[in-house]
């Protein structure tokens, strides 16, 4: 009984949270009912016994994407009211691709309810006496070592990526020199002076 209330408890709080994701006007307040709906689905996860799903949700989502948007919707000065000016010439567009998730949904339940697909034990054939997290491991680490790792590398090559395109020379930016801060003494970067009362500093 207490899974059908925990099941009940979540769903509606991940629905409403999506919601008011969409609805709420202020985008600070947006990302905060994202954080909402993604703590309650990881909730739900456990319940299904998807503890790794559960674990990515709160670690990857919640830990670096939503307060990465959450950071760079505080740190940028954004125009509200123009924002929400675009929102009805997009309106047919966004309602057309609802549309196709709704049908997808509808379809995704139909095929359901007719009968499962034995697929899963041919893509990724586990020992059902494991948990999930050992399952998941398992296949990674063996059946699909080198696609995991092809993965690794693609994501390395984005990150220097990034690093390249960011450190690139730009006008007005003082340049860093990694030699010159190595070389540099302790005594050479404190000074200690004796400041007189009710003078400035001179630096």
């Amino acid at each position: 009984m207490i899974h059908v209330l925990a099941f009940y408890l979540f769903a509606i709080l991940v629905v409403s949270s999506g919601a008011l994701t969409i609805l709420s006007r202020n985008p600070v307040h947006s990302v905060l009912w994202l954080i909402l709906a993604f703590f309650n689905a990881a909730g739900l996860m456990v319940l299904l016994g998807a503890e790794f799903i559960a674990m990515l949700l709160v670690i990857v989502y919640v830990g670096a994407v939503a307060v990465l948007f959450l950071f760079v919707v505080m740190m940028l000065d954004i125009d509200f009211a123009e924002l929400r000016a675009g929102f009805v010439d997009y309106l047919p567009f966004g309602l057309l691709i609802a549309l196709v998730l709704l049908a997808e949904i509808v379809l995704g339940i139909g095929l359901w309810s007719a009968g499962p697909i034995e697929l899963a034990q041919r893509a990724a054939p586990v020992n059902p006496e494991l948990n999930n997290i050992q399952a998941i491991g398992g296949l990674l680490y063996t059946r699909y070592i080198f696609l995991f790792e092809a993965a690794g590398i693609v994501l390395l090559v984005a990150m220097i990526g990034a690093i390249v395109l960011t450190h690139r020379a730009r006008g007005g930016v003082k340049g860093q020199n990694i030699a010159k801060q190595n070389r540099r003494r302790p005594q050479d970067a404190v000074r200690n002076i004796n400041q007189p009362t009710g003078q400035g500093v001179e630096l």
